[in-house]
């Protein structure tokens, strides 16, 4: 057995401590925007809060609670994310597997107009007076039905098939008299529960934290998304004026707005941290067999 020299040794460590210095670099400020929703505003921007809640605050939480638009909007970013979701599998799934099978004529000349999509597009204006005409506008299929399907997910998910489903197992299905519609869904989607998780996961995320495109199609308060809701809060400061309506000081209202900041971080994050630990073990399996095989 090869033993490791004085200088592998010092190489492993010294990677070891590189990677350990651009994790605490990236989890960190996700640790302290956590932290900081549970703190004192006060303590927090005099810089006393750094790994550890100080002088536990809660009225932030309470506020976000009390806000009603805040639970429209994640009522309408579930069943964005749901349908799209769906949506994405449904057109997704059955295209990468028929791309990946080897009698399909013409599959060639089809990815290369897939991928020229990639590249180059119509445009955001043509998009929007093609949605307009399609009596799209102000409602979620103006944005699921354009991204129903990405390139990228596509060639991954064609990959898997064409790695995971080897010819002769099509062989002997047929041979046993199997039509190709049956082998799909009895025998290539049991199979495929790795990539459908994957891709499950990929796309509940894209339209999770989806905002433009709801921003630019959608015209009603109401069926406003999560993360438009929260850049409104946000980006145009508007915490204290619509959710801090108290008879209180000035004082207290930016103590409360400041905490609100971090607590709306955390309330819009919090879906994907339950969702992740169930898709992790499919994830790494999928990331893995498309890194090694693609």
């Amino acid at each position: 057995m090869n033993r490791l020299t004085i200088g592998d040794r010092m190489f492993t460590l010294g990677n070891y401590f590189i990677m350990g210095l651009i994790t605490i670099a990236i989890l960190y400020p996700l640790y302290f925007v956590v932290v900081a929703s549970f703190s004192d505003p006060t303590m927090v921007n005099s810089g006393k809060t750094v790994l550890l809640p100080t002088s536990l605050y809660l009225d932030g939480y309470r506020k976000i609670f009390e806000y009603e638009p805040l639970w429209a909007g994640y009522g309408n970013s579930i069943l964005y994310t749901v349908t799209g979701t769906l949506v994405n599998l449904i057109v997704t799934i059955p295209a990468a597997y028929a791309l990946s099978r080897k009698d399909l004529k013409g599959r060639t000349t089809l990815m290369l107009l897939f991928t020229f999509t990639m590249f180059f597009s119509g445009g955001l204006i043509p998009t929007y007076l093609l949605v307009s005409k399609l009596g799209l506008l102000d409602t979620m299929w103006a944005f699921i039905l354009p991204t129903a399907a990405s390139v990228w997910n596509l060639i991954i998910t064609r990959t898997f098939f064409q790695t995971a489903l080897p010819d002769e197992l099509l062989d002997a299905a047929h041979i046993d008299g199997c039509s190709d519609f049956r082998f799909f869904f009895s025998i290539a989607l049991p199979l495929s529960k790795v990539i459908i998780a994957v891709m499950a996961l990929f796309y509940g995320i894209m339209h999770w934290n989806m905002f433009f495109e709801p921003l630019i199609y959608l015209t009603s308060d109401d069926k406003m998304p999560l993360q438009v809701i929260l850049r409104n809060l946000l980006i145009s400061n508007q915490v204290t004026s619509q959710m801090v309506t108290d008879a209180m000081s000035l004082a207290a209202k930016q103590r409360i707005a400041e905490q609100m900041k971090y607590g709306i971080i955390v309330a819009s994050c919090l879906p994907l941290l339950i969702a992740y630990p169930f898709l992790q073990r499919y994830f790494t399996q999928g990331v893995m067999i498309g890194s090694i095989k693609g």
